[in-house]
């Protein structure tokens, strides 16, 4: 009896390492296959504002399949100057304004966006005027998160919101 119950524990072990490798396999095998998936797609970029960006070393958005990623947007005019001083509704608007264009140069819409971080100087002014975001995102609204910083690039900037999209094929 004692070696029927010894047996039979080896093959529910060994059928249990067998099982776990075959899983640890698949699981490997559908790695490596997302990652060549990733390397054969070449990443795409966008510049909004070229002489701008250029100068500041930073591309607005870059499009890798179907994941586009796009740098924080904030209240500036086409040459770099700060917008709308000392509005942060405006400068809100301004922002939400540029992150459009991006979106409608990858054939996207604000109901495409997973992913939305909002960074503020000034965060009891932010929600103050944060209902806005209803006229933006009518469906839903993204995941993120909204923090409070002590500053952004530019004194003047008191908002600046980045986004994460996910476009359907």
């Amino acid at each position: 009896m004692k070696i029927k119950s010894k047996l039979t524990m080896g093959i529910l072990i060994l059928i249990l390492a067998i099982s776990l490798g075959c899983k640890e396999k698949t699981i490997n095998e559908d790695t490596e296959q997302s990652e060549i998936a990733i390397e054969k797609e070449a990443p795409e970029y966008f510049l909004l504002r070229p002489e701008v960006e250029k100068a500041y070393g930073y591309s607005h958005a870059v499009r890798i399949g179907n994941i586009i990623r796009v740098s924080g947007a904030v209240s500036m005019d086409d040459e770099g100057n700060p917008t709308a001083i000392d509005d942060m509704e405006q400068q809100m608007k301004n922002c939400y304004s540029d992150l459009e264009k991006v979106l409608q140069h990858y054939g996207c819409t604000f109901n495409d966006v997973v992913v939305e971080n909002v960074f503020t100087t000034n965060m009891s002014g932010f929600l103050e005027v944060a209902a806005y975001r209803n006229e933006i995102y009518k469906n839903q609204f993204p995941t993120g998160s909204w923090l409070g910083v002590k500053e952004l690039a530019l004194p003047e900037f008191m908002i600046e919101i980045e986004l994460e999209v996910h476009k359907v094929e």
